[in-house]
């Protein structure tokens, strides 16, 4: 098997090989978290680092990574999960939100997503309009590479998400706004989870609170707002 990941489709990846004994090439960066690059080869998987452009994430980068598990591809004649292309993960995201329709009792006002392949925040709003279609679908991006905001693509620390270009999976259909969320905002707002809520987590989860919380300004105080925390902040310690 053969996946570009920032790290956590990766991780994932390489558990479910290491499980079913399949050989797993990993492409990813010095860009991302450098314990999820451990993570994967501690799970067994081939990791295959591209360099950055100091440490950010950018069009180049996801571009780069791509055409490189495209090549080991074809030498090694694996399958290629290929997440930007894969709609396959749609269907699991659809019970997710149907998980988040049970727990609030049917009581949802907004649900706030940062956008990577842009899977998780399609799924879960294909969904969720199937119970309420007037629920407020709000999509988030780094500010330095708002590319579905129609603006130019740039270079963020952001891990994961905002690849620098608009991903095969992005429906503009789907988002009722699009929220921009620095670099320094995604930051400050996962160091204040850990150390004010004891929610330790990354950087998109960090994007996704800074949202919620304008979201929760904007919208009556009886509203209930849904967001993600995408991750365990162990994976991000050393950044």
């Amino acid at each position: 098997m053969v996946e570009y990941t920032g790290g956590s489709t990766g991780v994932s990846l390489a558990l479910i090989c290491a499980v079913k004994g399949y050989p797993l090439d990993i492409v990813s960066s010095d860009a991302f978290a450098a314990e999820k690059l451990a993570h994967m080869r501690a799970l067994g998987a081939e990791v295959h680092v591209i360099a950055s452009d100091q440490g950010r994430m950018t069009e180049k980068l996801t571009r780069d990574m791509i055409e490189a598990a495209r090549v080991i591809t074809t030498d090694t004649g694996g399958f290629w999960t290929d997440q930007l292309n894969n709609t396959d993960q749609l269907q699991a995201y659809h019970t997710m939100a149907d998980e988040i329709w049970a727990q609030t009792d049917g009581r949802l006002d907004a649900f706030v997503q940062i956008v990577g392949t842009a899977a998780s925040l399609r799924g879960n709003v294909e969904q969720l309009r199937k119970y309420n279609d007037s629920i407020t679908m709000v999509a988030i991006e780094p500010a330095e590479s708002a590319v579905l905001s129609g603006r130019p693509t740039g270079a963020h620390k952001i891990d994961g998400v905002g690849a620098g270009f608009v991903v095969p999976l992005w429906d503009d259909s789907v988002a009722d706004a699009i929220e921009l969320v620095s670099t320094e905002e995604a930051t400050a707002m996962a160091v204040r989870l850990g150390t004010q809520e004891g929610l330790l987590a990354g950087t998109s989860t960090g994007a996704n609170v800074v949202v919620a919380l304008r979201m929760a300004e904007r919208l009556p105080p009886t509203s209930t707002i849904v967001t993600v925390m995408c991750d365990t902040g162990m994976k991000y310690l050393s950044k």
